[in-house]
């Protein structure tokens, strides 16, 4: 396939980076039973994304304790003690970022759900998050992904054109809301896998 693309957005959580709450839950209870379950039915993953697109990070624990005051302090950990919840770099998909850069032959973005309140901890911890041309953050946007109006956000900010863009994201959910507007996307489910994906596009990593 001839390389039409001149862009490059990335998914971070669960791409460039590793983050998990179950690093934090598994530490505060005693088997990964209960932490599974507690995610599942308290600290949910829909819960989470409110505070990813906009919501406070105080308002979203008050609502959820006033809910469940017999988990408050489960619950309050979930952001009070947010930062052990990031695992690190994910090193290989980084690299791949890393050779992008170097080779300067496409635009690169970020895309993420994040909250307006934590993102600035990971780029204070995360020195590849500079490399961007720009990064748009749904907590900032009071939008998230998979919802087109946040794609839009990103393409007109920066003058991206979609058929000429590759989204990277590692849930498959968000990648066909990319596609909805004519992004192209690319499901991440490995460094290596992406290499060969970025190739078949054209794109020299």
């Amino acid at each position: 396939m001839a390389s039409k693309i001149d862009t490059i957005i990335f998914d971070l959580g669960g791409v460039l980076i590793d983050w998990n709450p179950r690093y934090l839950y598994n530490k505060i209870f005693e088997d990964e039973a209960k932490t599974e379950w507690f995610l599942e039915n308290i600290c949910t993953g829909d819960w989470n994304e409110r505070q990813d697109a906009g919501n406070t990070l105080q308002a979203g624990t008050e609502e959820l304790v006033a809910l469940y005051p017999d988990w408050k302090n489960e619950i309050t950990a979930y952001y009070g003690r947010w930062t052990e919840m990031l695992g690190g770099a994910i090193e290989e998909t980084v690299e791949i970022l890393r050779t992008l850069k170097e080779k300067n032959e496409v635009k690169l973005y970020a895309l993420t759900n994040w909250s307006a309140e934590t993102f600035p901890l990971a780029l204070d911890r995360f020195e590849f998050l500079n490399w961007f041309d720009g990064i748009v953050v749904s907590g900032v946007e009071k939008t998230r992904k998979p919802f087109a109006d946040f794609y839009h956000i990103l393409l007109k900010r920066h003058d991206v054109v979609p058929d000429k863009t590759l989204f990277i994201d590692d849930n498959e959910r968000n990648i066909l809301g990319a596609e909805s507007i004519g992004i192209h996307g690319i499901v991440f489910t490995s460094a290596d896998k992406l290499k060969q994906e970025l190739r078949d596009w054209g794109i020299n990593v």
